[in-house]
């Protein structure tokens, strides 16, 4: 598999999505259900299993609004196991990235 790192405005996804996500029941099947969903969605760039208030922080990349709002019916109003969600849309991309520091000094 190859991977490209592209600026998402310059192919048309203009927004940035954090969404917090609370599960009704964490019961292990129906966790990995929703684990499942978030990872077969193209436009979900990250998705963590947190520890504290939320159980999933997702960030997502979308073209519109409107693209957005048609997620949040699939991945959270359609899943009987979505308690609650909190959207946070980001106004600038401060920093983005995926490298690892690492320590090359003992």
């Amino acid at each position: 598999k190859y991977t490209a790192v592209v600026a998402p405005e310059k192919v048309g996804y203009l927004l940035t999505i954090v969404a917090n996500v609370e599960a009704e029941s964490e019961q292990i099947d129906l966790l990995d259900a929703m684990r499942r969903s978030f990872e077969l969605c193209p436009q979900v760039q990250q998705c963590y299993y947190v520890a504290g208030e939320w159980d999933f922080v997702l960030v997502l990349t979308v073209r519109h609004m409107e693209q957005y709002n048609e997620l949040a019916r699939q991945l959270f109003f359609a899943n009987n196991n979505v308690k609650r969600f909190k959207t946070l849309v980001a106004m600038s991309r401060v920093k983005v990235g995926l490298n690892v520091p690492v320590d090359v000094a003992p």
